[in-house]
């Protein structure tokens, strides 16, 4: 029974300390003023971690389809590569303003996402992140085109990408 009013006692002023941290307002949440690294941690972890789970059950298609990748390419370009970049481009005044930092979609990284999880990604958007949530006004086979051309981007040169990207009279469906 004492452990018993112990414990409660204690959360009590655990809970009690942690809304008073969260009210009083002084974790700074400017995007200039980066996380400690403990909290920069634990956000990427649960980022990680919850885009893992949510993607393990989406089955992928042929991501080899010529016309996935000729309609991805001008999708990425119009909407994506403000942030992620395009080949020959390591910044933009965007990307340099956002915290975290969206990754540099042309080049290969060490742990970079597999398809299904840039579907879930570009499908559902990552909470305070400024990726948005493009299933909102994306059909699947949309997202997947831009998820087949995120497989080739890496590989693009200049020139390739700027074919690749260049939006037809026929793409004007999409409404950009």
């Amino acid at each position: 029974m004492q452990m018993m009013r112990i414990l409660s006692i204690t959360g009590l002023i655990f809970l009690t300390g942690l809304f008073s941290f969260l009210w009083s307002g002084l974790y700074p949440m400017g995007a200039d003023d980066h996380h400690t690294p403990p909290v920069y941690w634990a956000l990427e972890t649960l980022r990680e971690h919850s885009v893992s789970r949510a993607s393990k059950s989406i089955v992928i298609p042929a991501l080899d389809d010529p016309g996935l990748l000729l309609s991805g390419g001008p999708d990425y370009n119009e909407m994506c590569a403000i942030c992620h970049m395009k080949p020959g481009k390591s910044e933009s005044d965007l990307s340099l303003g956002l915290y975290p930092a969206p990754p540099n979609l042309t080049v290969r990284h060490e742990g970079h996402n597999s398809p299904e999880q840039d579907f879930w990604v570009i499908k559902h958007g990552i909470k305070a992140s400024g990726m948005p949530a493009w299933g909102l006004t994306h059909d699947d086979q949309r997202i997947w085109a831009m998820v087949a051309f995120l497989e080739k981007l890496p590989d693009l040169t200049q020139l390739q990408y700027q074919i690749l990207t260049a939006r037809t009279s026929t793409d004007d469906e999409h409404g950009h």
